[in-house]
């Protein structure tokens, strides 16, 4: 049910994000989901993609910093109120959310500090995603 996500970290300057998206498509790896933050100097890419090790490669040969985590990915009722009930369940287990993102309409990724507690405590309460659905999306 672990999510592998890749993270690129990324020189605050025009078309390095660019950079990350051109190799990968041109290298036939999709992107399935994506955020950015950034700050004065540098940025940070947290990447879902078709196949992780070879993106983490080709961005290693051409010069990138990248790291790898893990994340939890759910679907979201597609309703109103749907990622509210999602968020209640996971609050109800006292998991603490350090960022999320959509992935495609329905998924979303979520990184929290124990990441095997979050699984046990939500597998019987959300659909959860295996690593294989997620790159078939």
């Amino acid at each position: 049910m672990k999510v592998t996500q890749l993270t690129v970290f990324l020189e605050n300057r025009s078309g390095r994000l660019a950079e990350v998206a051109g190799l990968l498509g041109r290298e036939g790896i999709n992107i399935r989901g994506f955020s950015t933050t950034e700050a004065a100097e540098y940025g940070i890419v947290r990447l879902i993609v078709t196949d992780p090790v070879r993106a983490r490669d080709l961005l290693h040969a051409a010069g990138f910093t990248t790291h790898f985590s893990q994340v939890i990915c759910v679907r979201v009722p597609d309703e109103p109120g749907g990622l509210a009930k999602v968020l209640g369940e996971l609050a109800a287990t006292g998991a603490s959310i350090d960022y999320l993102y959509s992935i495609s309409f329905q998924n979303i990724c979520f990184a929290v500090r124990d990441i095997d507690r979050a699984i046990e405590l939500l597998k019987d309460k959300v659909a959860l995603l295996t690593d294989e659905e997620v790159r078939a999306l």
